[in-house]
């Protein structure tokens, strides 16, 4: 398959814009870890009398409060407390070299945590592709369900998950008529999960993201060539949609990355 310069180029600067974000301080590679919590106090640090011990920094980091409302504080140690407040989106915050998160999965919280200062970024092994195809950036059509559906997805860590679906993506590959649904992302650049059969060898065994492109009314731009491996094939601290039964295809899609 030709590949344009200008296609090639583009497919770059998707590829850089990508690799920023998931080598940033705020991205995937530098978690800690995550530690499931319930309403109540815990100590933070790397001291082993901590609730919470983390692998590096200080003996004591501080103290967090979780409240059954979803409204807390964080108390640095030796410092004054940071207000958290998840309807105001305050559930993130800074301490030392760590950024601190609390998650929600359904009624359960969980406490995420990077280290600012990780080189991990450094450790990372190239990402190999599937050949640049041109023929897999595809132009679907982007319908409306006749109603919303609620979907119930399983995850990497077999919690189920609901997301509210408005919307079904209908293209031809292979010959077939194929449909995905989205399952997470927004209005203008919608996120599928999907699985194929380059699973069982090639990419990524659980399932693969692709982000919607140039939404209108009623298309939507598919670029395969822009499938990604999920964050849990990076980290085991991520928790992963699996894709819906109506977005695992009896076909390969050999485009995107492969597995690490």
């Amino acid at each position: 398959m030709s590949v344009s310069p200008e296609f090639a180029a583009a497919h770059e600067a998707w590829f850089q814009t990508r690799m920023e974000k998931l080598t940033a301080e705020n991205g995937w590679l530098n978690l800690l870890g995550r530690w499931w919590i319930t309403p109540g106090t815990r100590s933070i640090g790397s001291g082993a009398g901590n609730d919470i011990q983390l692998p590096v920094g200080p003996e004591v980091l501080g103290s967090l409060t979780l409240n059954a409302d979803d409204t807390g504080s964080f108390t640095p140690e030796g410092g004054e407390a940071v207000a958290l407040d998840r309807a105001a989106g305050t559930f993130a915050w800074r301490a030392d070299r760590f950024l601190l998160e609390i998650t929600a999965l359904n009624d359960w919280r969980a406490l995420r945590i990077r280290d600012a200062q990780s080189d991990a970024a450094e450790h990372l092994k190239p990402i190999e592709f599937f050949p640049l195809d041109p023929a897999l950036r595809i132009t679907a059509r982007w319908e409306k369900l006749p109603e919303p559906m609620e979907l119930v997805l399983d995850t990497i860590i077999g919690a189920p998950t609901y997301v509210p679906v408005t919307h079904v993506a209908k293209f031809e590959f292979a010959g077939r008529q194929m449909a995905m649904l989205p399952t997470y992302g927004t209005a203008d650049r919608p996120q599928f999960v999907f699985r194929d059969l380059t699973s069982m060898e090639d990419a990524y065994r659980h399932m693969r993201f692709v982000f919607g492109e140039e939404v209108t009314e009623d298309s939507v731009v598919i670029d395969f060539n822009r499938a990604t491996n999920p964050p849990c094939a990076f980290t085991s601290h991520a928790v992963c949609p699996l894709p819906p039964r109506e977005n695992l295809f009896g076909v390969r899609i050999e485009a995107g990355e492969k597995r690490l």
